[in-house]
C-alpha cells in the first residue's frame, strides 16, 4: 500500500520506495521486540492480590519488571525482528545504511523504545490500583499507540505542525517511528542523534513517574490495610 502511495514520482513524504519497504518489514519485527500490547502482569497480578507479595521482595517492582521486559525483548530480537529482516530483501529492494553511525545509532534507539513501552505499559497497568477494572485504559492504550507510535504508517505523513506535537508533547513517536527513521535514514546524522535524545528524554521522565505512582499506590494499600 505505502509504494502504491509513491506511485510514479517514486517517493512519499520524503521516503523513498527501497525506504518505506525497509520501515514496513523492520516494523513488522520491532513490533514483537517493543511489544505494544499483550503485557497485563502487573494489572492481573493487583487484581488478584499477589502484588503483596512482589512489594516484599528487595528489588523494586519498576526494576522487577523492565528486567524481565529486556530478557524478553532480547529474545525477540532473534526469533521475531531478525526473521523478517533476512526475508524482506529476498522479494523487495531495501534500504541498507550507507551511514557508519546508523547502526549503533539504531541499536540505542530500539533498546530505548523497549524501555519507553515498557514505562508506558506500566503506567497502564498500574491504573489498576485504584480502578481494578483496566479494560478501559488498556482499550485506549491499543488504539492510541499503533497509531501515534507509527505502526500502521509513517507519522511524516502527518501534517509538520502535528507532527511536532507528537514528537514535543508525548512519547508516542519514540516508541517505533523514531527507530525506524533512524535505521532507514530519513534525516541526517545529527537530526538522528537529536531523535535518539528525545527519545532518552521520555525514557527517563517516564521511569520516575513509574516510580512516583509505584509510590503512591503503596501508600494507597497501606491505607487500606493491604
Amino acid at each position: 500500500m505505502l509504494l502504491a502511495v509513491a506511485g510514479d514520482a517514486g517517493e512519499a513524504a520524503g521516503y523513498d520506495r527501497a525506504q518505506l519497504v525497509t520501515f514496513v518489514w523492520a516494523g513488522q519485527g520491532l513490533l514483537a521486540v517493543v511489544l505494544l500490547w499483550g503485557w497485563t502482569d502487573l494489572a492481573d497480578r493487583i487484581r488478584t492480590g499477589d502484588i503483596a507479595g512482589d512489594l516484599l521482595r528487595p528489588v523494586h517492582p519498576v526494576t522487577s519488571y523492565l528486567a524481565t521486559d529486556l530478557g524478553r525483548a532480547g529474545y525477540a530480537v532473534l526469533a521475531r525482528m531478525l526473521p523478517p529482516l533476512l526475508v524482506g530483501p529476498l522479494f523487495f529492494d531495501v534500504h541498507l545504511p550507507a551511514r557508519w553511525p546508523t547502526v549503533p545509532l539504531f541499536v540505542a534507539s530500539v533498546v530505548l523504545a523497549v524501555v519507553l513501552c515498557f514505562a508506558c505499559r506500566f503506567l497502564v497497568n498500574a491504573t489498576a490500583y485504584w480502578l481494578q477494572d483496566v479494560r478501559g485504559p488498556m482499550i485506549l492504550w491499543m488504539l492510541g499507540s499503533g497509531v501515534l507510535a507509527g505502526l500502521y504508517f509513517p507519522l511524516r505523513f502527518l501534517p509538520e505542525g502535528l507532527q511536532q506535537v507528537l514528537w514535543i508533547g508525548t512519547p508516542f513517536p519514540g516508541l517505533m517511528q523514531t527507530p525506524l527513521d533512524v535505521l532507514v535514514e530519513r534525516e541526517s546524522t545529527a537530526v538522528a542523534l537529536e531523535l535518539v535524545t528525545l527519545q532518552a528524554g521520555w525514557v527517563v521522565l517516564l521511569l520516575a513517574a513509574c516510580r512516583l505512582v509505584q509510590r503512591r499506590a503503596e501508600r494507597r494499600l497501606v491505607v487500606q490495610g493491604g
